[in-house]
């Protein structure tokens, strides 16, 4: 697991469920692996289709500046959110992209390019589930929380009768981002 200060953003459209993705990863840190976190969405007037992003930092220590400064991991699945959130990015963060609605990406840094929306779609059916398929991506690739923490605070937050979906969604996730560490 990663000691320190960590920072990371999901960005999307309103409606997405990325501010949902932070909010589990968030309670996972805190709840299930006793560490310091703080969560900070950002949303426009417009509900739904408009730019959002959710920040979380994690931290071994009190988080005294909840703002992110130097991103360690940066997740899009829509154009618009990553040109207006693709800032305080550092040189060597993760990048993970749906490709299907980033298709304009910068250069340079560690950039997985998985399709997010059509993965959810064939593989679970309920378009709800790309954020906790998102969020299992993130997990298997940074190691920031463990797969059992992430997987009780998803418990915690899932809608009765949805937890076999939710984990079906976020084991995928781990899934496609073992593949993607594998070079496949």
């Amino acid at each position: 697991m990663i000691k320190g200060r960590y920072e990371a953003r999901f960005s999307a459209v309103g409606g997405q469920g990325v501010l949902l993705a932070g909010d589990i990863l968030a309670l996972a840190a805190q709840k299930y692996e006793g560490r310091f976190a703080v969560q900070s969405p950002t949303y426009t007037a417009q509900v739904r289709g408009g730019p959002t992003k959710i920040d979380v930092i994690i931290d071994d220590e009190p988080v005294v500046y909840p703002k992110t400064t130097a991103i360690d991991f940066f997740l899009s699945m829509a154009q618009g959110s990553y040109d207006a959130f693709f800032y305080d990015i550092k040189d060597d963060a993760i990048v993970v992209i749906d490709p299907n609605l980033v298709p304009k990406w910068k250069e340079g840094y560690t950039t997985y390019r998985v399709p997010i929306i059509e993965l959810t779609k064939v593989q679970i059916g309920k378009m709800v589930m790309s954020s906790v398929l998102s969020l299992g991506i993130m997990v298997e690739l940074t190691g920031i929380v463990s797969k059992e923490a992430v997987e009780k605070a998803l418990l915690d937050k899932a809608p009765k009768g949805t937890e076999e979906l939710n984990l079906k969604a976020i084991n995928i996730g781990f899934e496609q981002a073992k593949l993607l560490k594998a070079g496949k």
